[in-house]
């Protein structure tokens, strides 16, 4: 078990305009990706955006909670955290699943999923930035690692749901 050492710089609970500037964020995403136009059906929506929900959920629960790795805004659960969780898991997975180019070739998807990766790691620093999100132990480069396997995930994961909808 990790020896956990609390190094949150805003264990006070006071919230900076930089946080702010984080929902204002998610919710941008949250707009454009109801605005967006959509190339996936309905159920893949509701099915992909549930399951970046869930898979988001339960490995910050488990980096988080769990092992204290990071975390949002202060040790422990947090309702704006989950607020956060909310608004930024399901966008961000539908749109990338949204624009993926399923029918390019390997290279241009693995440049998709790179771009999405850098994308991701760089708000994950502006976040870092804000103190709306901190480290205990994690690297960013962690990260950088993790981001190209989470979004192969999700591009399998949608795969499964439109091989199981196609067989109804």
């Amino acid at each position: 078990m990790l020896i956990r050492h609390i190094t949150a710089p805003h264990q006070n609970g006071k919230w900076s305009i930089n946080m702010v500037y984080v929902f204002v964020f998610f919710l941008i995403l949250d707009i454009v990706s109801f605005f967006v136009p959509k190339n996936l059906s309905r159920i893949e929506i509701y099915a992909t955006s549930f399951f970046a929900y869930a898979f988001g959920l339960t490995t910050d629960v488990v980096f988080d909670l769990h092992y204290n790795l990071y975390g949002y805004l202060s040790p422990g659960f947090q309702w704006p955290s989950m607020l956060a969780i909310i608004m930024y898991f399901p966008s961000v997975s539908f749109l990338f699943l949204n624009f993926f180019p399923f029918h390019k070739r390997m290279r241009f998807k693995m440049i998709y999923i790179f771009v999405w990766s850098v994308f991701s790691v760089s708000f994950e620093w502006l976040t870092l930035q804000t103190d709306f999100f901190y480290y205990n132990g994690w690297k960013l480069w962690y990260s950088a690692v993790l981001y190209p396997f989470i979004f192969l995930i999700l591009v399998c994961n949608l795969k499964l749901v439109r091989k199981q909808s196609a067989n109804r």
